[in-house]
């Protein structure tokens, strides 16, 4: 099935450069002035919003209900607002993807858009990187770029002497983590936990990390950076990632790998 058939009339180059206009706008934002920021709690002390997320996000939902009246729009900090016309896509966007690191001053997070057709079937994907001036795109069959030039998973072979990127659900640890991480350890592979679920993820389609994971796959953060991995010709387990459920991503010369430790932490 093609991206036509899934929407029909949908321009996805005009949509990548909307996303990557507002994509320059966020940056900007992001790296601005914070003064205190407004930081409060949400769900828990662990769970933090600042004014700049809420900002950011208030203004691509703007542009975008102006530019594509009839999409539908998700966004981490105001909910879902449904599509305007049946069958039509809809948005999912994170402003500030790593909220708690940038309310600590650390300049690790990142603005997360993408694109989503109506079966959920994502069709195009961006996560920028403020600090480093790094943009990662994908379109549904057409690759995977940073700042426009394209990127390939890595080709390592095995997980022994190189990078795994996690997240952490909040201040938890999630099923599965500690003693994947045990195992990981054992092969001398080193993980890492920085603080960003989309700028984790996008760090294998990069080819700098040769595999990550998270948890709780959700659309906000995940999706768009889970199109760009896959696009780079990383490999998802599972194929389709599910809400809620753990997504793992990385290299195709390791996913045998992977999955075989996955499987046995999972048998456990």
């Amino acid at each position: 099935m093609s991206d036509h058939d899934l929407v029909p009339d949908l321009d996805l180059s005009q949509a990548l450069a909307v996303a990557t206009d507002l994509a320059t706008w966020a940056s900007e934002a992001i790296r601005g002035p914070r003064g205190d920021d407004g930081v409060r709690e949400k769900a828990s002390p662990a769970d933090l919003v600042t004014q700049t997320d809420e900002t950011i996000e208030s203004h691509v939902r703007s542009v975008l209900r102006a530019v594509f009246p009839s999409h539908g729009i998700e966004g981490e900090e105001y909910g879902t607002d449904e599509p305007a016309t049946p069958n039509a896509p809809y948005w999912v966007v994170d402003p500030v993807d790593g909220t708690t690191n940038y309310a600590h001053g650390i300049g690790w997070c990142s603005f997360s858009l993408g694109l989503a057709a109506p079966d959920g079937t994502p069709l195009l994907g961006l996560v920028t990187d403020p600090w480093r001036a790094e943009t990662f795109t994908a379109i549904k069959g057409k690759g995977a770029h940073l700042n426009g030039h394209p990127i390939h998973a890595a080709t390592h072979t095995t997980l022994t002497g190189h990078l795994f990127l996690t997240e952490w659900a909040a201040h938890s640890h999630w099923p599965g983590l500690d003693p994947l991480l045990t195992t990981l350890s054992a092969r001398h592979c080193t993980a890492r936990v920085m603080g960003s679920t989309a700028l984790s993820l996008a760090q294998v389609a990069a080819g700098r990390a040769t595999a990550a994971a998270i948890g709780e796959f959700h659309a906000v953060d995940g999706l768009p950076a889970y199109l760009i991995a896959t696009e780079a010709g990383a490999v998802a387990l599972p194929s389709v990632p599910a809400y809620d459920e753990p997504l793992l991503l990385s290299a195709p010369g390791v996913a045998a790998e992977l999955a075989d430790l996955w499987h046995r932490i999972l048998t456990q």
